[in-house]
């Protein structure tokens, strides 16, 4: 059935806020802006006085694979018995049942991007899903694989350390990456090579796929430029929690980055700089900045709480925004689809009696590509 969204404060993110309307049909907006046409047949939905924004997107989670409160049984987030598992995806591993996905939605965080865990430092396929609408995970997927994550520093090192095999030293996870691109680059396709997980390596050479670096430290972040300059392949940033102090290297660099959760404690020595300061810097310096929560770090519901708090430290409201929404969008290549409130993209958006980053502000209702969630 046709949808109206009638005289809302509506921000589209990328054209600007004015009064308007929003019309929807088979999921998507089908019409938008100031004065349209409301058809007779439409449902009208009075949004007078509230706020209207696209759903949220978290672009660095593990929602849906490390379920909450569900301990070891929910948690499928690593696989650490090998440090090489391109071959993993994280969609096998998702639940689509899991609490903090149903708290996402209602809290309108309307797209997720869900990650492998950073104990292998090539650890699988990342993937975006809706974090409502239906029950079978499998129809809630907007694109898979959204990059291959991949991880430097204390993780990995502790992982293998504590079974006393390669890589325990940084230098044995840049090494053990080396090898395998370059493994990588050996393979003959003509041949048909049937080696399973080197191929799953190909996209990420024929840059068909970014790779999603894990990174805290700077040196670390410089280690990942290191490798994808010298193997050719684009990647973003995860983490990079002191990316303040190489700001201008990642802005020279063209280097997206997903910050965060800077909400959470300094609970090992590489995350000792984390600040609420860093989105800002970074944004200023010109780099494409998303944040995220790390779930079940932090819960995804609150995502737009980093947003207010980078604020807070710095950061431009608009840029902040554009972090949990066009810009992940544009990191995980479903900017066609979500990220912002446009003719022709997914009807997902969300209704608030007040400003998105004012923590006294309510969502109201939560729509999921047309879908009325909350």
């Amino acid at each position: 059935m046709m949808k109206a969204l009638v005289d809302g404060k509506i921000n589209t993110i990328t054209d600007g806020s004015y009064k308007g309307s929003i019309l929807i049909e088979n999921g998507k907006i089908i019409d938008i802006g100031k004065g349209i046409e409301i058809p007779e047949e439409a449902e009208r939905i009075d949004v007078r006085d509230k706020t209207l924004i696209p759903g949220l997107i978290e672009a660095h989670c593990h929602t849906g694979i490390h379920e909450e409160g569900e301990g070891m049984e929910g948690n499928d987030t690593n696989e650490r018995y090998d440090p090489i598992t391109p071959h993993l995806r994280a969609l096998d591993g998702i639940n689509p049942e899991d609490i903090g996905l149903k708290e996402a939605s209602k809290a309108g965080i309307t797209t997720v991007n869900v990650m492998p865990g950073s104990a292998n430092p090539i650890g699988g396929k990342s993937v975006a899903i809706k974090s409502g609408g239906s029950n079978i995970i499998d129809e809630l997927v907007l694109k898979e694989p959204t990059g291959m994550k991949m991880a430097f520093g204390e993780n990995p090192k502790r992982v293998y350390k504590e079974q006393e095999k390669i890589p325990s030293t940084r230098m044995g996870t840049a090494g053990i990456m080396r090898k395998t691109f370059s493994d990588v680059d050996d393979l003959d396709d003509k041949h048909g090579d049937d080696d399973f997980k080197l191929k799953a390596l190909k996209p990420v050479l024929k840059k068909e796929l970014k790779a999603r670096i894990h990174a805290h430290r700077a040196d670390d972040m410089v280690t990942a430029v290191r490798i994808a300059e010298e193997f050719d392949f684009p990647m973003v940033l995860e983490h990079a929690t002191e990316g303040h102090e190489i700001s201008d290297f990642l802005a020279d660099k063209d280097i997206p980055a997903v910050v965060g959760p800077c909400l959470s404690s300094k609970s090992k020595r590489e995350n000792a700089a984390r600040t609420f300061e860093t989105p800002g810097v970074l944004s200023e310096k010109g780099v494409k900045v998303a944040l995220m929560t790390d779930s079940p770090v932090i819960p995804t519901k609150y995502l737009n709480l980093m947003a207010a708090y980078s604020v807070k430290e710095g950061m431009e409201e608009e840029e902040a925004l554009k972090a949990i929404t066009i810009y992940p969008a544009q990191i995980c290549d479903i900017d066609h689809r979500v990220g912002s409130l446009e003719k022709g993209k997914d009807a997902d958006i969300v209704v608030l009696n007040g400003d998105p980053l004012e923590l006294k502000s309510r969502v109201e209702k939560v729509f999921i590509e047309g879908k009325e969630i909350v």
